[in-house]
């Protein structure tokens, strides 16, 4: 079982930045793949981001290409999402989620691919 908390969320203005993290609770945090997705008011949940255990491998939804970097920390059972050049487009609540896998440069970019989720952080980009 892993737990997923997220926090850096808030109300930013366009062009702005903001750092999302997710700690997750997993003793064997490394073995999961990990992703950010998120959801704006009448819209499906979307993909955002995606990493391999390792932190070799990641994968970006295009709208965030060259603004967004998703990282991670393993040795502090954490992922980040670094959000540059913020629109308000971009505006969703914004879930942290682990996909347990065994290989290490695997990861993953659908919902049901996923078994563990966060409860999400608010992101408002004003413009």
């Amino acid at each position: 079982q892993v737990q997923l908390v997220e926090s850096g969320g808030g109300l930013v203005q366009a062009g702005g930045s903001l750092r999302l993290s997710c700690a997750a609770s997993a003793r064997t945090f490394t073995c999961y793949a990990m992703a950010w997705f998120r959801q704006a008011p009448g819209k499906e949940r979307e993909f955002v981001a995606a990493i391999s255990w390792s932190g070799g491998n990641t994968y970006y939804v295009d709208s965030v290409k060259g603004r967004f970097t998703i990282s991670r920390d393993n040795a502090e059972n954490t992922v980040y999402l670094h959000m540059n050049s913020l629109k308000p487009e971009d505006t969703a609540v914004y879930y942290c989620a682990a996909a347990p896998t065994y290989h290490p440069g695997t990861f993953y970019y659908r919902t049901n691919e996923y078994d563990y989720w966060g409860q999400g952080t608010q992101v408002t980009v004003s413009s």
